[in-house]
């Protein structure tokens, strides 16, 4: 018993403390219609099932008959009378009480189906077949679908208690010499049989509409053998099931049971042969031997309805008119692309980050995201992160610690996407702590983050700890947002304790009224607690933003309830997007803002077309804002996500194809590219595997691309804009295509946001995707051997992603190579490689490599550079900032690789030894040249002198 009392008041604790989470966010009217739309279901059907039991029992016992001649059952029967006789009023609410809560309960799981229900907003779009509106589909059909099966399955319980009933009361008997069920019983059960008959007929009507959502034919939706098989048999069966009502309301007269048998074994034999064999034997025998013929009409519905459904019937299409003619002078018409290209590849970058900037063991950057700031009046792609709390790690383990006074991250870190120090580490525009630098944090700590778990108390007796100062001491802060809840009250103490179970709460005297605690700090946690009714995306990012920093997270709606359009095809999605589910429609409708101080969340619906976020609007008129309401500088750093965009392409592969001949064979059919991958030169292709719903592996395919945020100028535009970006491939068995066909971008910027393109390349051309690039990569000797040279002695080279840049009518392929040491693995930028065409070019910079390829390039912001003209002494293209010390050391480098290679192809590797260590102290006096902005040229010496 005190179990299940402290497992009740835990559970009570718990609905309390979300209350108070719903009142401090101000969103109490979400929490207060979630929870009374659950009430009103179970408490209404509960009701509704234990009247409807309630008074066909009665209808049993007034029915019992008064005198049977005595059988051999009648001995059970007799006691249960005397027994139950003198209580038989209580049995009957009790049984009926039982059973309504089992029926009436789960009711509530309904709530969201009901809230549709009650809220639905028109598509303004007719479904082919059966010429309805799309909304019925999505937010009446599968609320009604589930009231007719329950009311079915509540009459079926309903007769089998009622023929129970009637047995105990002597109405039914199995042995004995009268008749066996009398008259007016029979008359009771025939007419409950009628309503059940009644609702299979209303269960096959609602059938109807179902087929739209089938996946029996060449594509999903009501296809040849659905339409012309299926439906009809749908019709007779409902036929069927009225004629079924009709006798079995006869047979209340008759009272025999030759109706009964009639009416079951018609309906019982229609439905499998007619409902089963029938659709079987058309689409084995009339559809699938001329199945393009007779599907055609119905793919042509399903690709209109996916096109509409995915958003890809506003994609805009244009053809790349491919030509390898791009000049030094086109590179420099694009000079602010260039400037951009991401060198810094956010899976190593990161550890850069944690190296450099983590600062204290209790702090970490659980991600980093690639944004864009102005910085300098320049538009610049950066990558982001910020620098929250490391719960795990704290210097000691305490409830104080844990609780009171590590309660925070602290700032964030910012470094242009294109920017490398002298040494090959990221050029930071924001780090440290306290945050110093452009963007400027007036607010850095980080209450609410990414991975954050358990809770914070603030506003303590004990104050928190900000950060280590430069002489030692520590800073402490006490908390002044508007975040956590108020433990103002021995009530809400207790509640919290219970909540978390930590006593502490309780007895801790540095826990007074004015504290407040701070849980659910995952911003995903949060957002999905607020309206789980919203999927949610796998990267939300963190913004500066007006000195606060702040998060950004993607929401989508979706339905699998689109009629006639095609399930997406998720595939290759991050275990923990929102999209890894079934649907076949979906929208990005809604932004969600989370300030990383206060926890405050704004709810921007930036989708006003989208009829299931009008649908939830008016459910949760209080939880969203309208877009245009949101900040134009905030607005300034919305991104397309990257989950909707991976299911947008892997979807338009297939739904570029509109004529349904074409799209039936896809000879013209694409997918995305394959992963060429990233890390150590020797791994090979990723590869995922493929299961089907029973976990039974299906097959293995190559890895697809992710896609890629760039800042770079499409054709046509006058402008750069910052996009996401996709490449395709022809599709083919065990992927043997692997020349590109196509590219896919959306837009991110203001007034251009969503705005879809795919520029198509030219036909029978031949024009390497980002497969062959690596290969042509690889296969180049100078550039393999440079590899190889890097990747020995305690350090060893690790690849960046391919980078795809459209420039005018070409395509730059960019790719960055990282060192790191074994023994203290921190990805250095060393080398980039540029393929343009047939050449595959390496340089220490992406102006370098540029540079061997086109002749002269425009400025990056590599080595410090600002993009400026050269400094002094400079011997290198404009901006690269190369002194004449640093060349010098560099020639002399490289004439000692030389001779080590010549050592070693005459097999003497005690020289090739000398040169290599001879090599490597150049390169590093190269880079104190380089750091200390030395000038004067080194003095001459042979290969190998040290």
């Amino acid at each position: 018993m005190l179990f299940f009392g402290l497992t009740s008041l835990r559970g009570l604790a718990g609905v309390y403390t979300d209350y108070l989470w719903f009142d401090e966010l101000d969103l109490t009217s979400v929490w207060r219609g979630t929870l009374l739309a659950k009430l009103v279901l179970a408490a209404l059907f509960t009701a509704v099932f234990f009247v409807l039991l309630w008074a066909n029992l009665v209808i049993a016992e007034r029915l019992a008959p008064r005198f049977r001649p005595l059988g051999a059952e009648d001995e059970l029967v007799q006691r249960f009378r005397e027994t139950v006789g003198p209580h038989v009023g209580k049995v009957r609410a009790v049984v009926a009480g039982l059973f309504a809560l089992l029926m009436g309960v789960n009711t509530a799981s309904q709530w969201h189906n009901w809230l549709l229900f009650r809220n639905s907003v028109d598509f303004g779009i007719e479904d082919p077949q059966f010429h309805r509106d799309v909304s019925f589909y999505v937010f009446r059909l599968p609320f009604l679908s589930f009231l007719v099966d329950w009311v079915f399955y509540a009459l079926l319980i309903t007769a089998l208690v009622t023929v129970v009933a009637h047995y105990l009361n002597g109405g039914i008997r199995v042995q004995g010499p009268a008749p066996r069920v009398t008259p007016q019983v029979k008359a009771h059960i025939s007419l409950l049989l009628g309503l059940l008959a009644l609702l299979r007929a209303a269960d096959y009507w609602m059938q109807r509409f179902e087929l739209n959502f089938s996946t029996r034919g060449a594509v999903h939706g009501a296809t040849y053998t659905d339409v012309n098989a299926q439906l009809p048999a749908l019709h007779l069966l409902i036929f069927i099931s009225l004629a079924a009502f009709v006798l079995l309301v006869l047979n209340i007269r008759r009272q025999g049971w030759v109706l009964p048998v009639i009416a079951v074994g018609l309906w019982a034999f229609v439905n499998v042969i007619v409902g089963t064999i029938y659709p079987a034997f058309i689409q084995r025998f009339r559809v699938e031997p001329a199945e393009v013929e007779r599907e055609a009409k119905y793919i042509a519905r399903n690709i209109e309805a996916t096109r509409h459904a995915m958003n890809l019937d506003t994609v805009e299409e244009s053809d790349f008119a491919y030509a390898e003619n791009l000049t030094s002078e086109g590179l420099a018409s694009h000079a602010e692309t260039v400037r951009n290209v991401r060198l810094w590849d956010p899976t190593y970058v990161k550890r850069a980050y944690q190296r450099q900037q983590e600062i204290r063991q209790y702090y970490q950057f659980n991600d980093v995201d690639v944004d864009r700031y102005t910085i300098d009046g320049r538009l610049t792609q950066t990558i982001v992160s910020a620098r929250e709390l490391n719960v795990g790690d704290l210097p000691r383990n305490s409830w104080v610690n844990r609780h009171l006074e590590y309660t925070h991250g602290y700032g964030a870190v910012v470094s242009p996407a294109n920017a490398v120090t002298a040494d090959g580490n990221p050029e930071f525009l924001v780090k440290d702590v306290p945050p110093t630098g452009t963007p400027e944090i007036t607010e850095p700590r980080i209450y609410y983050g990414e991975a954050l778990t358990g809770f914070s108390v603030v506003r303590a007796r004990q104050d928190e700890i900000d950060y280590q100062q430069p002489d030692g001491t520590t800073r402490r802060t006490r908390y002044d947002g508007r975040g956590g809840v108020p433990l103002s009250s021995f009530l809400r103490r207790t509640a919290f304790a219970l909540r978390f179970g930590d006593r502490n709460l309780l007895f801790s005297g540095l826990v007074n009224d004015e504290s407040r605690v701070i849980f659910m700090r995952d911003i995903r946690h949060r957002a999905e607690q607020a309206a789980p009714f919203l999927r949610y995306d796998s990267d939300p990012y963190p913004v500066v933003h007006k000195g606060r920093i702040v998060w950004v997270q993607d929401a989508y709606t979706t339905t699998a309830r689109y009629p006639y359009a095609q399930r997406a095809d998720n595939d290759q999605l991050p275990g923990e997007s929102g999209l890894r589910t079934s649907f076949n429609y979906v929208r990005n409708s809604v932004k969600v803002v989370t300030d990383a101080t206060d926890g405050t969340m704004t709810f921007y619906v930036v989708d006003e077309r989208d009829p299931i976020a009008a649908a939830y609007r008016k459910a949760f008129p209080k939880l969203f804002t309208s877009g245009s309401q949101m900040d134009p500088e905030l607005r300034e750093h919305m991104r397309y996500p990257e989950d909707v965009f991976r299911v947008q392409t892997n979807m338009y592969g297939r739904y570029h194809i509109t004529d349904p001949e074409e799209f039936y064979g896809g000879t013209d059919a694409w997918n995305v590219s394959q992963d060429p991958g990233s890390g150590k030169p020797e791994a090979p292709q990723q590869s995922v595997q493929v299961f089907d719903r029973q976990g039974r592996l299906v097959s293995t395919k190559a890895k697809r691309m992710d896609p890629t945020y760039l800042l770079l100028r499409l054709p046509g535009d006058e402008r750069e804009s910052f996009l996401i970006l996709r490449p395709f491939v022809a599709a083919s068995q065990q992927d043997k295509q692997q020349n590109m066909t196509a590219f896919m971008t959306a837009k991110s910027d203001p007034g251009e946001y969503g705005k879809l393109q795919v520029f198509e390349m030219p036909r029978g051309q031949q024009i390497d995707g980002p497969s062959l690039i690596d290969a042509r990569i690889k296969a180049n000797d100078e550039i393999s051997k440079e590899i190889s040279l890097l990747n020995q002695q305690g350090s060893e080279v690790l690849q960046g992603n391919v980078l795809v840049l459209p420039i005018d009518t070409s395509v730059l392929y960019v790719r960055p190579l990282y060192v790191q040491s074994t023994s203290n693995p921190v990805p250095e930028l060393r080398r980039v490689v540029v393929v343009y065409g047939r050449r595959a070019e390496m340089g220490a910079t992406l102006q370098e490599a540029l540079t061997k390829v086109f002749g002269a390039a425009p400025p990056t912001l590599e080595q410090g550079t600002t993009g400026g003209p050269p400094t002094p002494g400079s011997t290198g293209p404009p901006g690269t900032g190369v002194s004449s010390a640093v060349r010098g050391f560099l020639d002399q480098a490289q004439a000692a690789y030389d001779a080590a290679q010549v050592a070693l192809t005459k097999g003497d590797l005690a020289e090739y030894q000398r040169q290599v260590n001879a090599m490597a102290d150049l390169l590093r006096r190269a880079r104190e040249a380089a750091a200390t902005g030395a000038q004067t040229t080194p003095t001459t010496a042979p290969a190998g002198s040290a």
